[in-house]
């Protein structure tokens, strides 16, 4: 199986509140999430379902973030983003799971492998693994993910929806 992906807070917050975390597994049998944004979400209480879904899954993976490389520091993204990214750097072949449009820009312009929520449910859905991704997608509008109608209708496009 491929390198494990490097996951964001935000794809973490979102696919965890839409009980959604086993989509990551469609990439890697586990996710590395730096220890930065393991903080971040420890932030959030011991009873956010994002930090339980931390602590009770160990293929979500915590580890240590390497040093911020400088090609990473001039875009000024947060500490979480550079975190994903520089893990991302430092181990060839991961793919970066980020929402973020900036971190997202980086990574283009860095080479780095990325994919957002909204990607992993489009992969989901061609993959079989859920029938709708227009009602995934939805709950995860509902759940605080926010996804223009635009975007959300030009994204089930390509999925046949």
């Amino acid at each position: 199986m491929a390198e494990a992906p490097v996951v964001n807070a935000s794809p973490l917050i979102f696919l965890s509140r839409g009980n959604l975390l086993h989509l990551l597994r469609l990439l890697a049998e586990t996710a590395v999430v730096p220890a930065v944004v393991a903080e971040e979400i420890a932030r959030r209480g011991a009873e956010d379902v994002t930090a339980r879904a931390l602590r009770d899954n160990a293929w979500l993976q915590v580890r240590d973030t390497p040093a911020i490389p400088d090609s990473l520091r001039v875009w000024d993204l947060g500490e979480g983003e550079s975190a994903v990214l520089s893990w991302a750097l430092a181990h060839p072949g991961a793919e970066a799971i980020v929402d973020d449009l900036a971190a997202r820009r980086c990574a283009a312009t860095l080479q780095i492998p990325v994919r957002g929520t909204l990607g992993l449910v489009l992969l989901a859905k061609r993959r079989g693994v859920i029938p709708s991704a227009r009602n995934v997608l939805n709950q995860l509008r509902d759940s605080g993910m926010y996804l223009s109608d635009r975007v959300l209708n030009e994204a089930l496009a390509l999925v046949g929806e």
